[in-house]
């Protein structure tokens, strides 16, 4: 799997690119809670990390505007995540530290 996660102009660019899936967002901001990462442009939310199954599965979705879907999601590693955190704490676009640790608890 290829991957970037990177500051980029004014936002954080996160793209993961395997052979069945792709899942790229650009955001400002993350709002962590205790099990999801919403990423956040323009403070509306474009996406997030979420935990499907319990700890099992990490998923990743983002929000559209096309009548019929509201979002598109994909299965990714947590080693992604980690690192998407990692980068947004790094680069002071985090909103609450404090919930990042407590997600990095839960799950990570």
């Amino acid at each position: 799997m290829k991957t970037v996660v990177t500051e980029r102009d004014a936002f954080v660019l996160a793209r993961i690119e395997a052979d069945d899936r792709v899942f790229e967002v650009s955001f400002e901001t993350i709002e962590p809670t205790d099990v999801t990462l919403r990423f956040l442009r323009d403070d509306e939310r474009v996406g997030s990390i979420y935990n499907d199954d319990g700890t099992d599965r990490t998923m990743a979705r983002l929000t559209t505007r096309r009548d019929g879907d509201d979002f598109i999601g994909v299965e990714v590693p947590k080693e992604f995540v980690t690192n998407v955190l990692d980068t947004a704490i790094e680069a002071g676009r985090i909103t609450d530290e404090k919930a990042a640790e407590r997600y990095r608890l839960r799950v990570l």
